[in-house]
Order: C-alpha cells, then structure tokens, then sequence
C-alpha cells in the first residue's frame, strides 16, 4: 500500500493510526534516508502510545535503543544508523524487548534478526519539500 503524506501533519497522523493497531509483540520497520522524517513519525507513534501529546522523544542515535513505559507496555525505539552489526543486538536486548512494541529505525542493519512478520514502512520524499510518501507492507488483515 502507498500513501501520499501531504506535510509532516500528515506523517504524525498515520504514525498516530499504526500506533493505534500496534500490539504487544509487534516490530515496525521504519526505512527512509536521512531526514525523510523517520523521527518525525516515531515521535508522534510513541507520543500517542504514551498518551503524552508533549512527550519528550530524543533520537536514540548514540545509545540505540530508548525504552518508554505506556499503557500498552514497554516500546522499544531502536536507531540502528551506528549499530556495528546484526551480532550486536543482542547486546541492547533485542531478543527480550521482542515482548513489547518495537520501533525501528534503520531495520536494514538488523539483518535477519528483523521478525519476518513487521509492519514494514518506507517514508520518500513527495512531490513538495514537506510532502512525502509511505510504502506500507506487512500486517496482513489489521485495519
């Protein structure tokens, strides 16, 4: 499925929607070049999920991994640009946070740890400076 995101409000209101859908277990895939608003969307996903409009979500670019407690359960926003390899996922958790929700930014770099069923979303940039366009694969039958 292909959307066409107007402007970042529109970014923020389809990571709000797969929040919505997403459930204890899940790994969503978040690819895109740089500054194509991967953190825009996980910004406005763990926002809702937190219930917390103001939330403060660094990019965890230099620790790879941020944990959030929300009422759903524990999400974890993984930023893989730095990660050294597949092998070195392990080492931030990855196997036991697959419990939870998790975020990740950069999924190439996870190799074949990546679940074969998440949600996989690739932002472009659209036809304006602020639009963009998102490819969507993944989930099957959720609405």
């Amino acid at each position: 499925m292909t959307i066409d995101l107007a402007d970042q409000a529109a970014t923020e209101a389809l990571a709000r929607r797969v929040a919505a859908c997403a459930r204890m277990g899940d790994t969503i895939a978040l690819s895109g070049e740089m500054g194509v608003g991967k953190s825009v969307f996980a910004r406005a996903f763990l926002r809702y999920l937190s219930d917390d409009p103001m939330l403060e979500v660094p990019s965890p670019t230099f620790s790879l991994v941020q944990i959030y407690d929300t009422p759903k359960g524990a999400v974890a926003h993984f930023d893989l640009w730095r990660l050294g390899g597949p092998d070195d996922l392990h080492e931030l958790g990855w196997d036991e946070l697959q419990g939870g929700i998790m975020l990740v930014e950069w999924p190439d770099r996870a190799g074949d740890e990546l679940p074969a069923d998440s949600l996989r979303i690739t932002l472009r940039h659209g036809v304006s400076d602020a639009a963009r366009v998102a490819h969507i694969e993944g989930w099957g039958g959720r609405p």
